[in-house]
């Protein structure tokens, strides 16, 4: 076993600007050794305020290396209030190299490990297992925020010579669940576990959602697959797992929905570099959905800046229902209001999911209502582009919208009734299991029924009447009851729209 090594390996200051920007440092080489002997390697540096997205560290595996293994630390000094401090993400990228949307990605796992590893038969969740090869390997670095005063680093690679054995063959979860037909069915499509910054195992997340009373869910890991071929053991008639992935760039995320077992979708890019829609075109090959998550989420880099031309559906409703989810479905609103001119074919449908990490956030609050043909990947999928569903905070919530015209013609929620201007049209919704929350139905002029508290039942039934000329649309809302002052209580449930009108 060879001691650390750091012989020419001297601290390096890197002096850049330009955000956008990545940079690659020297490379750093490695001797042959015997097998089950170890090589180490350490690497310092300081990265100033202004640093690149990316920095790559590169080093060189010889033949014969059977684990890569790699620590870090960063220092965290004192900063003024309001002054951002030191936050270094890390990953890895094989001897394929590390250009955007190659084939050389092996894993990341942002700040939420100080050490990794990589062999062939196994590796550190967020990292793919798979043969070491001889090469220029690189070790990729996101210095997120850097403190005035600098970010000082320092990184120590280890290889572990010997024979490899073989890789796994990747086994996925079936793209069908035993539904019940045409029917509504629950889903939670945005969810981290060990396998990126989460705490919760997988076989945990699988055991809540159930509990949830969900059907379906959707793996979405910060910037990595790896969870993919590990829940296949998890799936069952009972609950369909969808594989996907959150892509979370500089300028926001976006959830890849259902896409193929083992798609990778590279967040190395910002809304100027005029990338995004390459790898939203990605999403959609590989069978998935683009749906932006948090868009008004006020943590760095979570505010969405791409713009919703490429977007499926988008996320209205995160977790806990906060100020930035009204922020969002006043902008959904909006966005509504503004497909109108073309007759609605052109609105984007609203989400809700619980992006849950580790206790106590809640899997399953909120939760997609889809309907959907049958419990499958693909019906979910088309469920949720056309926006037939709505978003509650519990199984126990339910809700059915249906807007009829006077001769027995009606449309359900993400359809259209198709009727003159000025026929008349009853608006129903069916509520149960909200106790004591308001219901509110909004058109493209605002809020313009809001009923009764319901009873402490939670069941209810209201009706409206309008017509095509007064509403080009209507949705509902159910919310708690407000605690104090003129703003409406937080949500308990909300649909997408029925559009009124030919």
């Amino acid at each position: 076993m060879c001691e650390d090594d750091n012989a020419g390996i001297g601290r390096r200051a890197v002096f850049v600007t330009g955000a956008a920007a990545a940079l690659t440092l020297g490379s750093v080489s490695f001797a042959t050794a015997a097998p089950r002997e170890e090589r180490r390697r350490t690497v310092r540096g300081t990265l100033p305020p202004g640093s690149p997205d990316f920095v790559y560290v590169p080093f060189e595996v010889p033949a014969g290396v059977r684990e890569i293994h790699v620590a870090y630390s960063y220092d965290r000094p004192a900063v003024p209030a309001g002054t951002q401090g030191n936050a270094l993400d890390i990953g890895l990228f094989d001897e394929r190299g590390t250009e955007l949307g190659g084939r050389g990605f092996r894993g990341w796992s942002g700040g939420a490990r100080t050490e990794f590893f990589v062999r062939a038969d196994d590796a550190t969740p967020g990292y793919l297992p798979g043969r070491i090869r001889p090469g220029t390997w690189h070790v990729a670095l996101g210095p997120y925020t850097v403190a005035p005063q600098g970010l000082a680093y320092e990184i120590t690679i280890t290889l572990t010579y010997g024979e490899q054995v073989e890789t796994p063959r990747a086994v996925y979860p079936p793209e069908r669940a035993r539904g019940r037909g045409r029917a509504w069915y629950r889903g939670d499509c945005h969810l981290h576990s060990e396998y990126s910054d989460g705490r919760y195992t997988l076989a945990e997340i699988a055991e809540l959602a159930r509990a949830a009373g969900l059907d379906f869910i959707n793996s979405s890991e910060h910037n990595t697959q790896s969870a993919h071929a590990h829940w296949a053991g998890l799936a069952g008639d009972d609950l369909l797992i969808l594989l996907g992935e959150e892509v979370t760039t500089r300028n926001g995320h976006v959830v890849a929905l259902g896409t193929d077992p083992g798609t990778f979708v590279d967040w190395r890019y910002r809304a100027r570099d005029n990338r995004f829609g390459r790898f939203a075109r990605q999403i959609r090959r590989a069978g998935g959905l683009v749906v932006p998550a948090h868009p008004h989420a006020t943590c760095i880099g979570c505010n969405w800046k791409f713009g919703f031309g490429e977007a499926d559906a988008v996320e209205v409703w995160n977790g806990a229902y906060t100020p930035d989810d009204e922020v969002a479905l006043a902008d959904w609103d909006g966005m509504l209001v503004a497909s109108v001119r073309d007759g609605g074919r052109s609105w984007i449908p609203a989400m809700g999911s619980s992006d849950s990490h580790r206790s106590p956030d809640v899997v399953g609050r909120p939760q997609t209502v889809v309907l959907a043909d049958d419990l499958t990947r693909e019906a979910i999928q088309e469920g949720i582009r056309a926006g037939r569903s709505y978003v509650a905070e519990s199984s126990r919530l339910s809700l059915a919208l249906t807007a009829s015209g006077g001769r027995g013609e009606h449309a359900g929620i993400g359809e259209r009734l198709r009727v003159d201007r000025d026929t008349p049209v009853t608006v129903r919704l069916e509520v149960t299991g909200a106790p004591r929350c308001t219901v509110r139905l909004v058109t493209d002029q605002g809020v313009l029924f809001t009923g009764d508290p319901l009873p402490v039942s939670g069941a209810g039934v209201v009706e409206w009447r309008t017509t095509a000329s007064y509403a080009a649309y209507v949705r509902a809302e159910v919310r708690h009851e407000a605690a104090a002052g003129p703003l409406p209580g937080a949500l308990a449930a909300f649909t997408n729209p029925a559009f009124l009108g030919r």
